[in-house]
């Protein structure tokens, strides 16, 4: 099935506090139910009355849908203050997916800044589900402990055997007797083969090229390399252009991309 091109009623059933401007939603249908989506594809969230984003998976049940969400905007703070028994608009899925499952047997490298953690979640656990028989990384770095997401994820993530993870936050506060330094120092040191490992990045721009760049650097191809990129979209269907980076269109051709494709891109300034 294709996208709705209206918005979908959903029922906000749950709202967890993150961090002082970042919450999870969980959404129950009203109306017919949107297709499932896969992890790394994003929906269109609508704030009646103010306008729709883009936001991305961060969980779900197939039946319900879960988006972790920063206020930054006017439509962004009107979801971000959305009461249990609320109503918001949906439309999608769109975009590419992570293709977690396409990776089966290799390694898998997960490498998350800050909110970049929410659509790499649902992958995260997609693979360690799925008895996924490679070896998973997980490194997640975020500016301050007040900043991390997702406490009780990360926690059990710490706690499995079939899972390497590691956190850091840029700066340390009181109480914090963890890594202190920047993701990408966690990325070096690192124990994956290039050879056999697909790697997912999210996160700021600039985090996303320093860590491919070590990554090439230690021999990981870069069609191995996914990234998943941010720009503004507005219709969801590759029709209006705002999203548009070069040749491509982040809504319709992401927005995860592998290096190869997105490299490139990301290197010339005036895009």
């Amino acid at each position: 099935m294709s996208a709705p091109a209206t918005p979908r009623r959903y029922r906000v059933v749950a709202r967890e506090v993150e961090t002082t401007d970042t919450v999870t939603l969980t959404l129950s249908p009203v109306d017919e139910p949107v297709d499932a989506p896969l992890p790394g594809q994003f929906m269109m969230l609508t704030s009646f009355g103010l306008g729709e984003v883009p936001i991305s998976i961060s969980g779900g049940n197939g039946a319900e849908l879960v988006h972790t969400l920063r206020a930054v905007g006017p439509v962004t703070r009107a979801l971000h203050a959305a009461a249990p028994d609320s109503i918001v608009g949906v439309r999608g899925p769109f975009g590419t997916d992570w293709g977690v499952d396409r990776s089966a047997g290799r390694d898998l490298l997960f490498v998350a800044g800050g909110i970049g953690l929410a659509p790499l979640r649902p992958a995260i656990w997609a693979a360690a589900e799925s008895g996924h028989r490679g070896r998973t990384v997980v490194l997640v770095g975020a500016r301050t402990p007040d900043d991390l997401l997702f406490r009780n994820d990360m926690a059990a993530w710490g706690r499995r055997p079939d899972i390497a993870f590691g956190l850091t936050v840029d700066r340390a506060a009181a109480g914090w007797s963890g890594n202190v330094g920047l993701v990408t120092s966690l990325v070096k040191r690192a124990n994956v083969d290039p050879s056999r490992t697909t790697a997912f990045l999210c996160g700021p721009e600039v985090m996303m090229r320093v860590v491919a760049r070590s990554l090439t650097d230690r021999g990981l191809a870069e069609a191995d390399i996914q990234l998943s990129l941010e720009r503004n979209m507005r219709c969801g269907a590759g029709l209006c252009g705002h999203c548009q980076l070069g040749p491509v269109l982040i809504c319709r051709d992401g927005p995860v991309i592998s290096l190869d494709r997105a490299g490139p891109l990301l290197a010339t300034r005036e895009l």
